[in-house]
């Protein structure tokens, strides 16, 4: 088997640093710190590695209509947040972080934005571009069941909630050639919602 350039042995390698940031420790900053070095930066560099140029891996702004679609996804998404933001499970473990204030709330966004970019980078991008291209649903699939599977001990729905946008993230990156558009969309919602927990 060639192990320069082939994704699924490039898939295998790059699984036990979910594992890794699954177990980090430590308070939210920490934790985006944990993120960024594993999601991004260390399967970024083992891509690279593997002969996998950064665009190959949507690591590129990408085309701009994929942040059109972003944008009509994420107000398409405002009355589902309206709705999870007054379920009791929910309202009880979003936002995941305590804040003392207003300015330590928005920090504390800014770490998950960095949570939520290495996210999207590992799993929509290092991960999926790869194996897309040999094929699309296989690889949609490859990303979406570890990525699914990472957010089990959330709330319930959280699991089905996950699959599905797991696979409308990758279909809107795959198309806009970047793993970008997920991010903004992943991020602009996440914080939408610990506003709408707080304030409802």
């Amino acid at each position: 088997m060639r192990l320069k350039r082939n994704p699924w042995v490039l898939y295998v390698a790059l699984m036990p640093f979910i594992l890794i940031v699954r177990y980090s420790g430590g308070g939210i900053f920490r934790w985006a710190g944990y993120n960024f070095i594993f999601y991004f930066a260390a399967p970024l560099l083992l891509a690279r590695l593997f002969g996998f140029k950064p665009a190959e891996l949507g690591v590129q702004i990408g085309k701009k209509d994929g942040y059109k679609w972003a944008l009509i996804l994420f107000l398409l998404t405002i009355p589902l947040s309206l709705y999870g933001a007054n379920v009791p499970s929910m309202k009880e473990y979003y936002p995941i972080f305590e804040y003392s204030g207003w300015g330590d709330f928005f920090l504390k966004e800014l770490a998950v934005g960095v949570i939520m970019f290495s996210h999207e980078a590992f799993y929509r991008g290092i991960i999926l571009f790869p194996l897309a291209r040999k094929n699309e649903w296989l690889g949609i699939l490859a990303q979406d069941i570890p990525y699914t599977l990472v957010h089990i001990g959330k709330p319930g729905i959280e699991v089905p909630y996950s699959f599905v946008a797991g696979i409308i993230f990758a279909k809107l990156d795959l198309k806009s050639e970047s793993f970008i558009p997920s991010f903004l969309l992943h991020w602009f919602g996440s914080v939408l919602f610990d506003l709408l927990c707080v304030l409802l």
